[in-house]
């Protein structure tokens, strides 16, 4: 019966020690790419229809990372045009992607 209290501590994390402090290790190089210039590299060759150079750029990152920067240079990117035009992102974003203008919603009923 005195071992049940035993087991108890060793599997409740509080109870656990710590481990003895190993030997200072080095800090690591870093490691991989910037997410920020894959998105860049990638956006800029889909751009200038280089399916090699975009196809190496995604290949920096994983496609959850290189997704988030590219989403990322959309918005600054759109936000920066928006500003020079003097125009919502809204109004920017459908005209470059040849939408008509937004139509102001109906209540739904009005029949």
């Amino acid at each position: 019966m005195a071992r049940i209290p035993e087991r108890l501590r060793r599997l409740l994390p509080s109870a656990r020690r710590a481990p003895a402090p190993a030997a200072a290790t080095p800090p690591r190089p870093r490691q991989g790419h910037n997410l920020f210039e894959a998105a860049a590299d990638y956006v800029a060759a889909c751009a200038e229809d280089d399916a090699a150079r975009a196809e190496e750029a995604a290949g920096r990152v994983s496609p959850g990372m290189l997704s988030f920067g590219v989403n990322e240079l959309a918005c600054r990117a759109l936000l920066t045009l928006a500003r020079e035009r003097g125009e919502t992102p809204s109004a920017v974003a459908r005209s470059l992607l040849g939408l008509q203008g937004r139509q102001p919603r109906q209540p739904a009923g009005d029949a």
